[in-house]
Parts: C-alpha cells; sequence; structure tokens
C-alpha cells in the first residue's frame, strides 16, 4: 500500500477525514491516518456530483450551487479515512469552482 501511495504524492486528491469533513488539495505527505495538503480548499457542499468517486473523476456539473472555500497554503488532516486522486477533467472543474465565503 505504501507503493500506491507514493505515486499519488505531488498529485491533487480528495481527502475525506472521519470528522473534519472534504477537502481537495495536493497530498505532500502522509503518515498512518494524517495528511498534509498544500494549496487546498474545503468541499463544504457539491452540486452535481453522485459521490466524491465522482466528484474525483468529473468535477461538478452545476459549479455555481457548490461551496468550496477559499484556498489555503497547507493544512495537516488527522483520521483520514479516505485519499481518491483526481483526473485532469475533475481537477479543471474543480479549480473553476468560484471561492465561496462570507
Amino acid at each position: 500500500m505504501l507503493k500506491s501511495i507514493e505515486k499519488i504524492i505531488g498529485k491533487r486528491v480528495i481527502v475525506r477525514c472521519t470528522n473534519a469533513g472534504v477537502f481537495y488539495g495536493t497530498l505532500s505527505e502522509k503518515e498512518g491516518k494524517e495528511v498534509t495538503l498544500t494549496d487546498c480548499r474545503r468541499i463544504w457542499y457539491w452540486d452535481g456530483a453522485a459521490s466524491l468517486h465522482q466528484l474525483a473523476a468529473e468535477g461538478v456539473t452545476n459549479p455555481a450551487n457548490c461551496k468550496f472555500t477559499v484556498r489555503v497554503k497547507s493544512i495537516s488532516l488527522l483520521d483520514v479515512i479516505e485519499i481518491i486522486p483526481c483526473t485532469e477533467k475533475a481537477i479543471e472543474n474543480i479549480e473553476a469552482v468560484k471561492e465561496w465565503k462570507r
């Protein structure tokens, strides 16, 4: 399993945590259930993808209804339960979603 994680270090991913929610960013480190993402956004709400798998594969079809937060330079996430590599199509789509803020 370690080798499969090494292949996605430096890649754009969707990460799901037990209690912290869902995040999108570049996977820079992983140790146990802890990861560090850079250039990261929280995926607060998405519209137009049935699951995180579809989000990572295709992006969303209703970007105006999505709530993807502002970017942070780096974040450490604890208790990660899922890391899904994103396709180029999904990356372009997610990057184009306007930042949600109040």
